[in-house]
């Protein structure tokens, strides 16, 4: 029989921590992250990292396992997690894995395979040596004229997406929307996906308080410590809630500006998670304001009992 995978995906702020936890204590689950940014240590405001107060007591994986400076892909999202997998169920426990990085989770459900494509360091070293000399766009318009599809969902400052779009294109012929559509959608498991939505207004204004909230957490300090590390041009520091703060750091936007900024980011990528997960997967949606959380949270016990039976 297939092992069981419960999966909670859904928009930043809806609140897919809190019923992860809730899970993981009815059903006897384990947690296995699923946010490619919470994988790197000390940072942690930006990236809404569970807190060990949150976590009762809950075995939880992937968090904090690489340094700033390592590289972290959807391959290696894959390995770890089916090997999370393996072990947990190997326990009699059941998997839960939660977060919003779309493709990593797909890739790690589904039989996605990523070796097929090698790297060709050669052309990723002159597509470089263009963003450091020229900057991004002159590679992003390339994507956006070869594959418009994939340049819709990749921002112009993940200057490490691009050129691997870029990359997989020149060596192939094929753009990443065609390679990707040729995946195969089996799962080696039993996928059980769980989503939460909230009117667009309600989450909106959810995200603006946690950004606020963020923020009273002492995020400035977090991200101030580090880039006086050095580390502005490291993976994580291009990912929402650090990037925001460089220009601040060089003193070419107010704190005001760097605040209003963040919150418009978030807003602007919750949007690109649900419409990524509307189209990609096949989740069961519930949707909920922050006062029927608890009565939803009951609705979603119910049907994974029946499911899980």
């Amino acid at each position: 029989m297939k092992k069981n995978v419960v999966t909670i995906v859904g928009p930043t702020a809806v609140g897919k921590t809190k019923l992860s936890i809730e899970l993981a204590m009815r059903f006897n689950g384990e947690i296995i992250n699923g946010d490619s940014m919470q994988v790197y240590k000390g940072f942690d405001i930006g990236t809404a990292k569970v807190r060990p107060a949150e976590m009762q007591e809950i075995p939880h994986h992937l968090i904090d396992i690489k340094e700033p400076e390592q590289e972290f892909s959807a391959a290696d999202f894959k390995a770890y997690v089916q090997k999370y997998i393996n072990e947990i169920s190997a326990r009699g426990k059941l998997p839960i894995i939660v977060g919003g990085s779309g493709l990593y989770i797909q890739s790690a459900l589904y039989d996605y395979h990523f070796s097929n494509i090698k790297r060709d360091h050669d052309l990723t070293m002159k597509m470089e040596e263009i963003v450091a000399s020229q900057g991004i766009m002159p590679l992003y318009n390339q994507l956006v004229q070869i594959d418009p599809e994939q340049a819709e969902k990749i921002h112009p400052n993940n200057h490490r997406r691009v050129i691997r779009a870029l990359e997989i294109y020149e060596s192939t012929g094929k753009t990443m929307t065609e390679y990707q559509k040729t995946q195969s959608m089996e799962s080696p498991y039993n996928p059980i996906l769980l989503g939460l939505e909230m009117e667009r207004a309600l989450l909106y204004k959810r995200i603006n308080e946690r950004v606020d909230q963020m923020m009273a957490a002492g995020l400035l300090e977090e991200v101030r410590e580090l880039y006086g590390k050095g580390l502005q041009d490291c993976q994580p520091m291009k990912a929402i809630g650090y990037k925001e703060f460089i220009p601040y750091f060089k003193k070419e936007q107010t704190l005001e500006e760097t605040i209003d900024l963040l919150k418009r980011n978030s807003r602007r990528y919750a949007k690109r998670q649900f419409t990524w997960f509307k189209n990609k997967m096949d989740v069961t949606w519930y949707s909920l304001t922050p006062d029927t959380a608890d009565e939803k949270f009951g609705v979603i016990f119910e049907d994974l009992a029946g499911i899980l039976k």
